[in-house]
């Protein structure tokens, strides 16, 4: 068991001073990618709102304008 540990304590060492280990590398990879991700659907976006016309309403039904008078009050035509 001494004689693991040892060898585990030496073994970090040497992967410490080689630079990088695979964990750095890969959280690095990783960031990076969810960073490009987002600033591409941000540009994405912007550049939608810019060039797309806006969109179009939905026609309104004559029963929910009639509903919408009478609430206010107005009579409907023909009524």
């Amino acid at each position: 068991m001494v004689g693991f540990l040892i060898e585990q304590g030496t073994l970090f060492k040497n992967a410490e001073a080689n630079g990088f280990n695979a964990r750095s590398i890969v959280l690095l990879i990783v960031s990076g990618l969810l960073l490009i991700f987002l600033v591409g659907n941000y540009a994405l976006y912007t550049y939608a709102q810019k060039s797309l016309p806006p969109r179009k309403k939905k026609p309104v039904s004559m029963k929910k304008l009639r509903k919408e008078k009478l609430k206010h009050g107005v009579s409907a035509p023909g009524e």
